[in-house]
């Protein structure tokens, strides 16, 4: 039979969480930028991953508006150039105006940089 694990509530986790004082972090950052401590973003992707999804599709819809907007791209040849079909060229541009109004315009720039 195995052991199982028990937890004893007389145990001090004090010590703990000054032993966790001395463990080496490394700061290896995500594809955002490469340490947490320049990161441009308000909040942590790995935090709050749905925000990180909406973001990063706010990123994506912006650089197509950027696209269709500076080239003068129509819905047709955009859809071409994306892979997508006009209909998502649409869906893309109206959230793009829904985007700006909800999130950080520059957390969403600074994901259309790269």
């Amino acid at each position: 039979m195995a052991k199982s694990a028990t937890v004893d509530p007389q145990v001090d986790i004090t010590q703990e969480v000054v032993d966790s004082e001395y463990y080496h972090y490394e700061d290896t950052g995500c594809e955002v930028t490469s340490s947490c401590l320049v990161c441009p973003l308000s909040r942590c992707r790995y935090d709050d991953p749905a925000w990180y999804q909406r973001l990063r599709r706010a990123a994506k819809d912006m650089r197509v508006w950027r696209a269709v907007e500076s080239e003068g791209l129509t819905a047709e040849e955009a859809a071409v150039r994306f892979s997508v079909t006009e209909r998502t060229i649409f869906r893309m541009i109206s959230r793009c105006r829904e985007a700006l109004l909800e999130l950080d315009k520059e957390e969403v720039l600074a994901l259309v940089a790269d």
